[in-house]
C-alpha cells in the first residue's frame, strides 16, 4: 500500500538524468540504467525525463542528448523526453533543428528541446567540439533565432538562410525551453515568452532572483500565455535519513573533485565517507548541502513542498546521482509515493 505524505496537485514532478558512470562500471551500463530508470519513471507518473549534455567527464555518459533521447523515447510510450539541455554554442543551429525535428516526427507531442548557452565542459574540450573560439555564449540569441527560423521555416526577407529547409525540422518544432543558472537566460526566456528551467541544484543562491527576473520580463507568445518555471533540484530519498545521507555522499565527493579539476567516475559511499576532507572541503560540502534535499520520504516531501511554495515553480525536475542504481531507482519511487 502506498503512503501519501503530502499532495502537490499543481506541481509536476520530472526527472533529470546525467547517466552517471559509477566507479568500476562502464558508460554502457550507465546508459542501460537510464533505460531502466525512464521506464520506471513513466510507470510512477513522472511528467518528463531530460538528459544533459556534458563532455570530457568520466562520470557522465550523456554526451549526445539527441541519440540518447531517441533511444529512451523508443523504450517508452507516454512520458515526455528531452534535453536538459543541448548546449547550443557547441552545435550548428541547422543540425539541432534537423535532429529535434526528426525526434518530433518520430515521437509526436513527446519531445522537448531544452537549450543552454554554456559549453558543458572545459575550454579545451569546447575548442575541440567547435574547432575554433566561436561561437561564443554572447552569440546565443543569434543562434537561437536561427534555430527557430529553421524549425518554423521563417526568416526575414534577404536572410542568407531563407532558402534552406530543415528536413525534418520545419513543421516539427518541439517545445523550446531555455535553461540557466543566472539572470541572463531568465530574462531572455521571459522576453521571448518561453518556458524557463533553472538549475537550482548547482546555483541555488540565484534561484529566486532568476525566477523573479523571468516573471518580470515575461511577454506572452504564441507558444506560452503565462510564465512557466521549472527548477532542477538534487534529491536523495531513502527509508531513513542515514541511508539518504550515505547515498548523497557520492555526489558530494564527485562535485568536490570536479571543482578541483579532477573529474572522475562516481565514487562509492564507502570511498566518500573515508575521504580525507580538508576544512575548505567541508565548507564547500556545507554550502552545497543548503540546496540539496536529503532525507526519509516524509522529510523530503516537506522540503520539496516548501521549495515549490517558495519559488512558485510549476514543476520540479529531480536529479539523483547515486553510486548504486537500485538506490537511485528507490529514491524516485519514494518521492513519487510521498508526493502522490
Amino acid at each position: 500500500m502506498l503512503l501519501h505524505y503530502v499532495t502537490l496537485p499543481d506541481v509536476k514532478l520530472s526527472v533529470l538524468d546525467l547517466a552517471p558512470v559509477a566507479d568500476g562500471s562502464t558508460p554502457a551500463e550507465a546508459l542501460r540504467n537510464s533505460v531502466d530508470l525512464i521506464t520506471r519513471a513513466e510507470r510512477l507518473g513522472y511528467h518528463r525525463y531530460w538528459v544533459a549534455e556534458h563532455h570530457n567527464m568520466p562520470g557522465i555518459a550523456s554526451s549526445s542528448p539527441p541519440v540518447l533521447i531517441a533511444h529512451l523515447a523508443a523504450a517508452t510510450e507516454r512520458i515526455r523526453v528531452g534535453s536538459g539541455g543541448v548546449m547550443l554554442p557547441n552545435h550548428a543551429p541547422l543540425v539541432v533543428a534537423e535532429q529535434f525535428g526528426m525526434l518530433t516526427a518520430l515521437h509526436p507531442d513527446r519531445i522537448d528541446l531544452g537549450l543552454g548557452r554554456a559549453p558543458g565542459t572545459d575550454q579545451v574540450t569546447a575548442h575541440a567540439l567547435r574547432r575554433d573560439a566561436s561561437p561564443a555564449a554572447d552569440e546565443f540569441p543569434r543562434q537561437l533565432g536561427e534555430l527557430i527560423g529553421f524549425l518554423d521555416g521563417e526568416f526575414p526577407d534577404g536572410h542568407p538562410y531563407a532558402a534552406v529547409s530543415a528536413v525534418p525540422g520545419r513543421g516539427f518544432r518541439p517545445p523550446i525551453w531555455l535553461l540557466g543558472s543566472s539572470g541572463y537566460s531568465a530574462q531572455l526566456a521571459g522576453a521571448l515568452g518561453m518556458p524557463f528551467s533553472f538549475a537550482h541544484h548547482f546555483a541555488g543562491d540565484n534561484t529566486l532572483p532568476a525566477l523573479a527576473a523571468y516573471r518580470e520580463s515575461f511577454r506572452a507568445s504564441d507558444d506560452l500565455a503565462e510564465p512557466y518555471a521549472m527548477i532542477g533540484v538534487a534529491v536523495y530519498c531513502a527509508d531513513t535519513d542515514a541511508e539518504a545521507r550515505r547515498m548523497a555522499s557520492s555526489q558530494t565527493l564527485s562535485f568536490l573533485r570536479l571543482r578541483s579539476g579532477r573529474p572522475g567516475p562516481l565514487p562509492s559511499p564507502d570511498e566518500a565517507e573515508n575521504h580525507p576532507y580538508t576544512e575548505l572541503d567541508r565548507l564547500f560540502i556545507e554550502d552545497r548541502a543548503r540546496h540539496t534535499i536529503v532525507g526519509d520520504p516524509a522529510s523530503v516531501a516537506d522540503q520539496l513542498t516548501d521549495l515549490a511554495t517558495r519559488t512558485g515553480s510549476q514543476e520540479l525536475m529531480i536529479t539523483t546521482l547515486a553510486y548504486d542504481h537500485a538506490a537511485r531507482v528507490r529514491s524516485y519511487e519514494l518521492v513519487a509515493e510521498a508526493l502522490g
